[in-house]
């Protein structure tokens, strides 16, 4: 039989199974330790704090002034309808603050909740990135580079880590919709392929083809033997093509997924007063509070990384017109984020599951428009809670019109450095070898921000 003729075979043993079964594990164990299993579990490079992260991430632009930065001034400055350099008027905060907690931070009515978890919450008022346009801006914040392509924060941690649950990905995105950089964002870039996120989308089938179709036991394992025959076949010709053992790997996983994920996204064990906790009406498949419980429940999984995105590359956070309209953004996110830390510490998981808020930049204290703000990368709020971080504090500082940082900035690099160190990690040596040089997820910068650290 020629090359071709093999290859023809295999993509037909391939499609035929992709409408029953997928692959069986067992079957690729010896191809799997062949190779080696990249996402076998790991050790860091010293006992973390933290061995799991949730990252939530508001597309857009969340406004630091209206919602974690406390400007008085800027208030006083807009209603005396006083000017910026540019000659633009200020925009005033448009919802009050008060202290929150027994810490006392100063939290917008736009985050009530979430207020009330303060005592947990290590705010961050210092934050700067490096790029002013949302798709650089949303690369920045997820893979430390805003020009080229890279590996996700996620894929990083999946790859130092590997996973305690075979059985499901390291690396889960839940998610309405595609965020301004669309799946770059969760993506393995050079990384071997296995540890890219995989989108789980709110909604009736929030996992296609999930549902396992195998007429019998019998001939599910006759085809799943026949399709290793043809993948280690065809592996042995090509040991070298990193893309064919991930390949190979995600038929693994997809099948583990078939086994559990159905039981993950299954709520109807869930207490009400749980459900009441994140604001999430039984039955329902949408919206934030879902993906917060969904979070959760693959946390309890052993899931290493997930990221939870409110909404897509329209209809979010930028608001330039009006910044009222962050609102009924705040609404949809506010309560379940705060039942998502409650639920998480009655558990005991809290100690030691990082979770992380944070939006690409912050807006401009000035107007974009009679009501709207512009982006604003210099200075923008973002937080971290539980997982060895000091709760109940404000790091950083920005000027009395929060346009410019003036004690404690914390760099991308920086923030992204403090998150590796939780899990375990010196940022510098987590490295990974391509077109011959050693590429990290700091780039060649970033410190840890040990201020932030319980």
């Amino acid at each position: 039989m020629t090359a071709d003729r093999c290859d023809c075979s295999r993509r037909q043993a391939v499609r035929s199974l992709f409408t029953g079964s997928i692959l069986f594990p067992a079957v690729l164990q010896q191809l799997l330790a062949d190779s080696g299993d990249s996402l076998a579990a790991r050790a860091p490079h010293f006992p973390g704090t933290a061995k799991r992260v949730i990252f939530m991430y508001m597309p857009g632009g969340v406004s630091h002034v209206d919602s974690f930065d406390y400007k008085p001034k800027l208030l006083a400055a807009a209603e005396a309808k006083e000017k910026f350099r540019n000659g633009k008027l200020y925009v005033r905060p448009h919802w009050e603050f008060k202290p929150r907690g027994q810490c006392g931070t100063m939290v917008s009515e736009l985050f009530p909740h979430v207020g009330s978890s303060m005592d947990d919450i290590c705010l961050i008022r210092s934050m700067r990135g490096d790029h002013n346009d949302h798709f650089q801006a949303t690369l920045g914040i997820h893979t430390g580079s805003v020009s080229v392509a890279r590996p996700s924060i996620g894929s990083w941690v999946s790859y130092g880590l590997g996973t305690e649950n075979q059985n499901l990905p390291s690396f889960v995105v839940l998610a309405p919709k595609l965020p301004y950089t669309g799946a770059q964002a969760w993506s393995s870039d050079f990384l071997p392929g296995c540890h890219s996120g995989t989108l789980v989308t709110a909604g009736p089938e929030p996992v296609p083809n999930l549902a396992r179709a195998a007429p019998t036991q019998k001939i599910e394992e006759l085809e799943l033997g026949l399709l290793a025959r043809f993948n280690r076949k065809h592996q042995q010709s090509r040991p070298a093509d990193a893309a064919l053992a991930a390949r190979i790997k995600s038929f693994e996983t997809a099948f583990g997924m078939q086994m559990e994920m159905p039981e993950v996204l299954d709520l109807t064990k869930e207490t009400d007063a749980t459900m009441k906790l994140y604001g999430l009406e039984r039955g329902s498949t949408k919206g934030f509070a879902w993906q917060c419980i969904i979070a959760r429940r693959l946390v309890e999984r052993g899931v290493r990384f997930i990221e939870l995105i409110d909404v897509g590359a329209s209809d979010n956070w930028d608001a330039h017109a009006d910044i009222r309209t962050h609102e009924p953004l705040a609404r949809n996110v506010d309560q379940p984020i705060a039942g998502l830390l409650k639920d998480l510490k009655s558990r005991g998981l809290l100690d030691d599951t990082l979770v992380v808020w944070t939006t690409e930049f912050g807006r401009t204290p000035h107007a974009d428009s009679p009501e709207g703000r512009g982006h604003y990368n210099r200075a923008y709020s973002s937080w971290m809670a539980g997982g060895g971080v000091k709760g109940g504090i404000a790091w950083g500082q920005t000027d009395d019109f929060g346009y410019n940082v003036v004690e404690n900035e914390v760099h991308v690099h920086d923030f992204h450095a403090t998150i590796l160190h939780l899990l375990g990690f010196d940022h510098t040596r987590l490295t990974f070898r391509y077109a011959g040089r050693d590429f990290r997820l700091t780039d060649v910068a970033g410190n840890v921000v040990k201020g932030l650290l319980a």
